[in-house]
């Protein structure tokens, strides 16, 4: 019997391209190069293919939660500034978990203890969960989280 590992889309959104450079003092000193193989490693440690992505155009974020849906994967997302605002991909990030995938809202930092402005959260009320706070380590605690999901 042969079985296929889970697929789980790990989405960024604006400027997180920019990891590593953009105000290392709140989002770390790793790149985004970095992230694509942390997260590789670790879903393949917990048994998930992770597939990184990361687009400053929120059609194309859109877009890729569709292709979740449509292709069974699960969504570990940081939306980044689309958080606070963006509700054509809260809209879209509800068709994942309404078809039955999970979907991990992330954050490098946490938006609760920044500016007032970062505290709403447009997807939190519909994802499965949210980590925030722990740096790449964030995605690491979603990735695991998917898995252990998966497992009950």
């Amino acid at each position: 019997m042969t079985t296929t590992q889970p697929h789980v889309l790990v989405l960024n959104g604006p400027n997180l391209g920019r990891l590593g450079v953009r105000e290392p003092e709140i989002y770390g000193h790793a790149s985004m190069a970095d992230l694509e193989v942390s997260a590789a490693k670790w879903g393949g440690e917990l048994g998930l293919v992770a597939e990184v992505r990361q687009t400053d155009d929120e059609s194309e974020i859109v877009g890729w939660l569709h292709e979740a849906v449509d292709t069974g994967s699960h969504v570990v997302l940081n939306p980044a500034a689309f958080t606070h605002y963006s509700y054509a991909l809260r809209d879209a990030a509800a068709q994942v978990t309404s078809a039955g995938l999970l979907l991990v809202e992330v954050h490098l930092s946490n938006p609760a203890s920044r500016e007032t402005f970062r505290h709403l959260s447009v997807v939190a009320g519909i994802a499965t969960g949210t980590i925030a706070g722990f740096g790449f380590d964030s995605y690491r605690l979603a990735l695991s989280a998917v898995a252990t999901r998966l497992q009950t």
